[in-house]
């Protein structure tokens, strides 16, 4: 199977480089995979996981909270908000954040609390969703 360099980056580091054969994320207008030769795009992700499949069959999920997505006919590069590899997510952690956004919801005074307590519920349910994934592929 023919293979593409990937680059996925975060404003913090970068998450992974190298070849893979195959990449599936969700983009503004749902989910796609990329595969070498992919019809050059740009599109926005959204939050969620993304799988990678390495050229010796083997996958990595990686969550991402956004960001943007190129593709070039032997290029994809990721500029992600955030980005963390499935298997370092903290479950433990991002129930405790859903919880709280939950509560901070049926506490709410004003439109601006209450869109960022939105905002934190649904990053932590798609990184719920992607810990998921990861243990599915497991």
């Amino acid at each position: 199977m023919a293979t593409l360099q990937c680059h996925i980056v975060s404003a913090r580091e970068e998450i992974y480089a190298g070849e893979i054969s195959m990449l599936i994320a969700t983009g503004s207008e749902g989910e796609v995979g990329i595969l070498a030769g992919h019809t050059p795009l740009i599109t926005l992700l959204k939050p969620g996981a993304m799988k990678l499949q390495k050229p010796d069959g083997t996958e990595e999920v990686i969550y991402v909270s956004g960001g943007v997505l190129e593709v070039q006919p032997k290029l994809i590069t990721v500029l992600a908000d955030t980005a963390e590899r499935a298997h370092d997510l903290d479950e433990a952690r991002i129930e405790a954040a859903r919880k709280a956004a939950e509560q901070a919801l049926a506490n709410q005074f004003d439109s601006l609390q209450t869109s960022a307590a939105l905002a934190s519920l649904a990053e932590s349910v798609a990184q719920l969703q992607t810990i998921r994934k990861y243990r599915n592929r497991s």
